[in-house]
């Protein structure tokens, strides 16, 4: 039998670099196939009642939260900086073109490299993925042929993500990386052990 779990990501999501940069290789490790899914963490939020990510309204942890990412990037052997906490490219960035983009590239087999590229881009480089300019490069670079900036932008594509959002909701997801296997939520990058077991029982 065939054993998958969902990745549910976010690309202004930290912890999700740390889990989108070795998810695939751990999994294989296990014989599970990943199910790569981009959502927004925006709506979540404001469901909440914040306007930001959690880590800038509370300072003691996002101050925790940036010292506990170079500590774990570290130890996975990961390039890592701190964002800008204001201008282009602060903290949380806007990934809404790049989560689209990925859907696109999901479909058509070059989505999970598109996505540890814009990762790369944004938390071991600092370049702000809002860019459309890189993000039509790392595309390419992924494999991506033609215009696909434009075919991102189309209602059709953009019903996809909000889909994605709407799913999320449903199923209780309140941050990234989420992880489901065999019905169940694991919330975390140090959750992803733990997802894998029981994707595999």
């Amino acid at each position: 039998m065939a054993h998958m779990l969902e990745f549910w990501f976010e690309f202004g999501s930290t912890y999700s670099y740390l889990t989108a940069m070795r998810i695939e290789d751990a999994a294989g490790a296990r014989g599970v196939t990943v199910r790569w899914r981009p959502f927004l963490l925006g709506p979540v939020f404001a469901a909440q009642g914040w306007d930001t990510s959690p880590f800038n309204i509370h300072k003691a942890k996002g101050e925790y939260m940036w010292r506990d990412m170079a500590r774990r990037a570290e130890r996975y052997g990961l390039p890592f900086q701190r964002l800008p906490a204001t201008g282009p490219g602060a903290f949380p960035q806007n990934g809404l073109a790049a989560a689209r983009i990925a859907l696109i590239g999901l479909d058509e087999g070059w989505g999970e490299e598109f996505a540890r590229g814009v990762y790369s881009a944004e938390f071991a480089a600092g370049h702000d993925i809002a860019d459309p300019v890189l993000l039509q490069r790392l595309a390419r670079e992924a494999g991506a042929t033609g215009d696909v900036l434009s075919r991102a932008q189309t209602q059709a594509n953009k019903d996809r993500l909000k889909s994605n959002v709407d799913e999320a909701f449903r199923r209780g997801i309140f941050g990234a990386p989420s992880f489901m296997a065999d019905g169940e939520l694991y919330w975390g990058d140090d959750r992803l052990a733990d997802a894998l077991d029981a994707a595999t029982a």
